[in-house]
């Protein structure tokens, strides 16, 4: 270990393997020290070893090379030689509280989520009472689980297919469960395929009336042209990039929905035989002039895309599954994505996903912004695992590994307007972060390998994390 600051008695100093090994958690009035660890602050600078970083209560109050940094006398020191602390990671997408198709979801996902480093989510679509109550429990620290913005119920048209909608049949209706939304504390409003080009117009003038941002689906009413001039927030899944550099754009918004690019061979043939390489540099220019975020959920869609061949029988991110849910993934597979499906309609649907991943390098160059999310709990998306997936699969499109972990540090905290407070390592921000084990810059899937998490300045150790994998497989058997 290397010198601290001498001047500072009575330090009580931990390697990491006894804060894996024997160390218990530290008091949460103790400040926290990393010493002899590297940076890697996610703001594009590169990482910075041999640093010492300070947590104060819930934020890093001080950080500089190790030697020169002052320690608090009363501080709990870990030495995180050949360390690397990086910001706490966001699932931009998930739905957390779809309560009646995931029992014991809280039990589950808190716990988890935790434990694979996601500090923050964006629920894209749930029980907006449970997930103000699991906020408010987390908050006063009755229970530990990630920061959530939440968004409610989705707002969709006649016969949403998912439970956890609002059916909106005209602008009216749309007018009022924006209002309904507010009132029960949304932070946000989703919108999904189905819902009637006037109803989407008038949820996105009443939102913006209110202060409430819209994100979701490019509906399959809408043209990306549309939904960007009328300042939809963020854009899931890549919906509508194929439609929206097609030659004839306004015949698929007629006729293709988004279940059909993954069930039928007709319109993907349509869809690709007739794209446009001059609208396809006009859609990306606009999505970055517009700062149109685009969340595409690689690992659900590749999922989706994939579905026949999913079966991970022997996975053992299933034993923090419950036996319901698993059934539920079954049934979705075998009765809504797989049923009446051809081979052909199959491969159909895996060249879709294809050309869509093919051009997020393209997107990225072109300045689109950029968020990591994963769906989770769709069909074999695992809570927080699948989050590290997903930030191998950008790299995997063609990001650096420093770019794929701003989508899930940076610029989380940029779309949100909490670039003050969260999402990078510098002084004043929250203390939500990660140490690793290994280098994610060298090598993007490092981002598994967790010594530690600290949330709002509270440290969880390696024996911290794993009693919360061992009490979330505890609620999976029970469920």
């Amino acid at each position: 270990m290397k010198h601290v600051p001498a001047l500072i008695p009575f330090l009580l100093v931990v390697s990491l393997h006894s804060l894996q090994a024997k160390q218990d958690d530290p008091s949460p009035l103790a400040p926290v020290v990393f010493t002899n660890v590297t940076v890697i602050d996610a703001t594009g600078t590169p990482a910075r070893p041999d640093m010492t970083v300070v947590l104060t209560q819930d934020r890093i109050s001080a950080l500089g090379e190790t030697g020169t940094v002052a320690i608090p006398s009363d501080a709990h020191v870990v030495d995180a030689t050949d360390h690397f602390l990086i910001p706490g990671l966001w699932d931009m997408h998930t739905h957390i509280a779809d309560i009646g198709t995931y029992p014991r979801s809280r039990d589950i996902f808190l716990p988890l989520l935790i434990a694979h480093g996601v500090t923050g989510i964006r629920d894209m679509g749930g029980d907006l009472a449970a997930l103000t109550q699991w906020r408010k429990e987390i908050t006063t620290g009755k229970r530990v689980g990630p920061r959530i913005i939440a968004s409610g119920p989705m707002l969709d048209g006649p016969n949403p297919p998912f439970p956890q909608s609002v059916s909106v049949h005209n602008a009216t209706e749309g007018r009022q469960t924006v209002l309904d939304l507010k009132q029960q504390g949304a932070d946000f409003i989703k919108v999904q395929s189905l819902i009637p080009r006037d109803a989407y117009f008038a949820v996105m003038q009443e939102a913006r009336q209110h202060g409430l941002r819209v994100a979701g689906h490019l509906p399959d009413q809408i043209t990306a042209t549309e939904a960007s001039e009328a300042g939809q927030h963020s854009m899931e899944h890549f919906i509508g990039w194929l439609k929206s550099s097609s030659t004839v754009e306004e015949e698929l918004i007629q006729t293709v929905s988004i279940f059909d690019l993954f069930q039928k061979k007709e319109p993907v043939q349509r869809l690709l035989s007739t794209q446009s390489k001059e609208k396809e540099e006009a859609l990306f220019t606009r999505l970055a002039q517009k700062r149109m975020w685009q969340c595409p959920t690689i690992v659900w869609m590749r999922g989706l895309s994939h579905i026949d061949e999913n079966t991970f029988p022997a996975d053992p991110r299933l034993d923090y599954i419950p036996a319901s849910w698993v059934a539920a993934w079954r049934v979705t597979k075998e009765e809504r994505l797989l049923a009446g499906r051809s081979a052909e309609d199959i491969a159909a649907g895996k060249q879709y996903f294809r050309t869509l991943f093919d051009l997020i390098k393209t997107a990225h160059r072109a300045g689109v912004p950029f968020l990591a999310g994963t769906d989770t709990p769709a069909p074999y998306i695992f809570p927080g695992a699948s989050l590290h997936e997903e930030l191998a699969l950008l790299v995997e499109a063609g990001l650096t590994p420093m770019e794929a972990l701003q989508t899930a540090t940076r610029n989380p905290a940029l779309y949100l307007d909490q670039q003050d407070l969260l999402g990078t390592v510098e002084v004043g921000k929250i203390a939500d972060l990660v140490l690793l084990e290994a280098n994610p810059l060298e090598d993007i899937t490092n981002t598994q390998k967790i010594a530690a998490v600290v949330v709002g300045g509270k440290l969880f150790s390696q024996s911290a994390l794993q009693a919360l994998r061992t009490a979330a497989a505890t609620s999976a058997q029970q469920g």
